[in-house]
């Protein structure tokens, strides 16, 4: 909710920062899993059409790079077709892994109205090498969110197992961490979603993947987003080296770290989720 506020409010100021659909349904949209790289792999910076303050788009690399923090989830058991129910959940979601769905800010502004993003999105997705069991998080159980609007059946969750989790997630930039996003703080959770991609007849498979959408809390350095750290590039974080940054430089490197309590006291730590921003082809603008 925080991370849906805050973009509404930077793409759509004057108008409510939240559709009228939000807290009815996880508005979420199908990507590829063609795009999906494990931590480590080099992403290139995207091209596409990017809107110009007067005149036409024009096309070339982005520059308006950015990450989005989340926390994907992998399907352990195949669904042939027909709804999850709530309840179900734990029978099909294997486990949790850290995802960065690295972000064309500019093309995706352009592109997004009315059918969502596209090549702003589709050009990379990383995720950490190793996937934590669902098994091993029964200790970072939390209950989500109040539900401020009364919720479908097949999305009520207020007699069901507690899907939220207290995931701290660090976003290192350089060596250097610039946020810490709360998951637990995330409004709709993957049993909804499993619930809701799987209410109209739709069929998974086993090893599918969805991930939570941009991990944000209510202070700065609880974004999980540049867009959201940096308000759309008008406050430009301050690093230790004294240099500013708004979106990602090329040569950048962003890695996902995370943690959530364990038994007897322990701690779990996430397998990491890296990249390293390289050069685009010359801008052809």
């Amino acid at each position: 909710e925080f991370h849906a506020t805050n973009v509404g409010r930077i793409f759509r100021p004057g108008q409510p920062p939240l559709t009228p659909n939000w807290k009815h349904l996880p508005i979420g949209y199908h990507g590829r899993a063609g795009t999906i790289v494990p931590s480590g792999t080099a992403i290139r910076r995207p091209e596409g059409l990017r809107p110009e303050p007067a005149g036409p788009p024009t096309f070339g690399p982005s520059r308006r790079l950015d990450i989005e923090a989340e926390v994907g989830f992998v399907l352990g058991s195949p669904v042939p077709r027909g709804e999850i129910a709530l309840r179900d959940a734990d029978d099909h979601i294997f486990g949790l892994v850290l995802t960065n769905d690295w972000s064309a800010r500019d093309i995706q502004a352009f592109e997004y109205v009315p059918l969502g993003p596209f090549l702003g999105k589709s050009f990379a997705t990383s995720i950490a090498a190793w996937v934590t069991p669902l098994a091993c998080l029964d200790r970072a159980r939390v209950a989500p969110p109040p539900r401020e609007a009364p919720l479908a059946a097949y999305l009520d969750d207020s007699a069901t197992a507690a899907w939220a989790f207290d995931i701290d997630i660090d976003i290192v930039l350089n060596g250097e961490v610039v946020s810490t996003a709360p998951y637990a703080s995330t409004y709709w959770t993957a049993a909804q979603m499993l619930a809701h991609s799987t209410v109209n007849g739709a069929g998974l498979r086993a090893g599918d993947f969805f991930a939570s959408g941009t991990v944000s809390g209510p202070g700065r350095r609880q974004r999980g987003s540049l867009l959201e750290i940096t308000w759309g590039g008008t406050e430009p974080l301050r690093l230790a080296d004294g240099s500013e940054i708004a979106f990602l430089r090329d040569g950048d490197e962003v890695t996902l770290r995370a943690t959530a309590p364990g038994p007897s006291g322990t701690t779990i730590t996430f397998g990491e989720c890296a990249g390293r921003v390289t050069y685009g082809r010359a801008d052809r603008s």
